[in-house]
């Protein structure tokens, strides 16, 4: 998810502004709650993503043995323990394939190297057993559209449903993406991830950012969806939202059918527009908006309560031109009041230390600073990292800065 496979626009990072660090209160972050015996509990988000993308952070690398990639796994979790996080957002389906015995899709390539390829074990059902060993929730993170990170249909293993259905296909930017266009296509990738749900006690659902692809030179070729599905709409822009909103609400409404109690939340892109193009938009000049570049319309799902929670993806430092997290995160939380949906932060930990992200990912006290200037915001329920590498190894001493500064007691996750 490095964030090249994530999402990085270019960052030319100026000095930070100063903000005082400090523990979180109780007015934002922290919610300050009780347990039986009356004792003080704190409430509130602190998680990490896992991603298994490219093998970005676990498995290490294809075609480990399951005793390694388990070794690996379990060492990852204690270290969110050790730092003292309490949720885990392990990506399960990162390229129309599984990371537990799927009826619909292959074994991903990231566990044997080979698409389809049995690893010998069943990482996900292993993976929610040992993280609520240690008192961590896990949200199985999913990938609606993306097949492919490359554009050779015939790549794929033969029993893959993509080859089943090429027309389901498209190719764009040198991947292999399902048409969000087509009913069938979301009927089925729904279908496929639901499967997951259905069959392991998973605190969440996740989806990340991506949704249509992320612009690049040439056109998303959808002109023959368009032309059978699209009538009604004023243009071809509200019917992608439109694919996106239902795609958005169907997920909803299964997850909690299929097992009460589980969240399902995204986390999107962190400009849903700019000011310039809405003047409902935040104070940013980004590049991408969500909004208009990957059709999701990611303010109204927080406003009319479709998600249980949103983590928006924040990625840049207090004081950058182009997309300021001091200007974001207000924004974000002016969206998020008075709705169902919790308002969690996600933190580029990942840029911590990089000298090629500029000045103040140099000063490990940044993503400190972060967190206490979310303080000031009740809407802020808690923050998470990206990603799990960086948590447990901590190259820079960023997290370590965080737990000592804000993480300074266990915190149970919101419900």
């Amino acid at each position: 998810m490095k964030r090249m496979t994530r999402r990085a626009f270019t960052v030319t990072a100026l000095s930070a502004l100063t903000v005082a660090a400090g523990t979180a209160t109780a007015r934002g972050g922290p919610h300050p709650a009780a347990d039986a015996r009356g004792r003080s509990t704190v409430t509130e988000m602190r998680g990490m993503w896992l991603a298994t993308v490219d093998n970005r952070d676990w498995p290490s690398r294809a075609g480990l043995s399951a005793a390694r990639q388990y070794g690996e796994l379990v060492a990852l979790l204690d270290a969110a323990v050790r730092c003292r996080l309490n949720t885990v957002m392990l990506q399960v389906r990162p390229t129309a394939d599984a990371l537990w015995p799927s009826p619909y899709e292959p074994w991903s390539q990231y566990l044997t190297g080979v698409q389809g390829g049995d690893p010998g074990w069943d990482p996900l059902g292993t993976a929610v057993r040992e993280a609520h060993a240690r008192g961590l929730e896990l949200h199985a993170w999913f990938n609606p559209y993306r097949i492919a990170r490359h554009a050779d249909l015939s790549r794929l293993t033969a029993s893959h449903p993509a080859r089943r259905h090429p027309d389901w296909v498209v190719s764009y930017g040198g991947m292999l993406y399902y048409n969000p266009g087509l009913p069938a296509v979301r009927a089925f990738v729904q279908q496929a991830m639901l499967d997951a749900v259905r069959g392991y006690p998973v605190d969440g659902v996740h989806f990340d950012d991506y949704f249509y692809p992320y612009p690049v030179a040439g056109q998303f070729f959808d002109d023959d969806a368009y032309a059978r599905h699209g009538g009604g709409f004023p243009d071809r822009a509200a019917w992608r939202r439109d694919n996106i909103d239902r795609l958005v609400r169907e997920m909803a409404e299964a997850v909690r059918r299929i097992r009460p109690g589980t969240r399902f939340g995204i986390s999107p892109f962190g400009v849903w527009r700019n000011a310039s193009s809405d003047p409902r938009g935040s104070d940013t000049w980004a590049a991408v908006q969500a909004y208009d570049d990957l059709h999701a319309d990611t303010r109204t799902w927080v406003e009319e309560g479709w998600i249980d929670y949103v983590v928006p993806q924040l990625y840049w430092n207090i004081g950058f031109p182009a997309a300021d997290y001091a200007a974001l995160l207000p924004w974000w939380a002016e969206v998020a009041r008075g709705s169902r949906t919790q308002l969690y932060v996600g933190e580029a930990l990942y840029k911590a230390g990089d000298p090629a992200q500029g000045p103040a990912w140099r000063d490990p006290r940044e993503l400190s600073r972060h967190l206490a200037f979310a303080a000031g915001h009740p809407e802020v329920r808690g923050h998470v990292f990206f990603a799990g590498t960086e948590v447990a190894a901590d190259p820079a001493g960023a997290m370590a800065r965080v737990v000592a500064d804000h993480y300074r007691q266990p915190a149970s996750p919101p419900r």
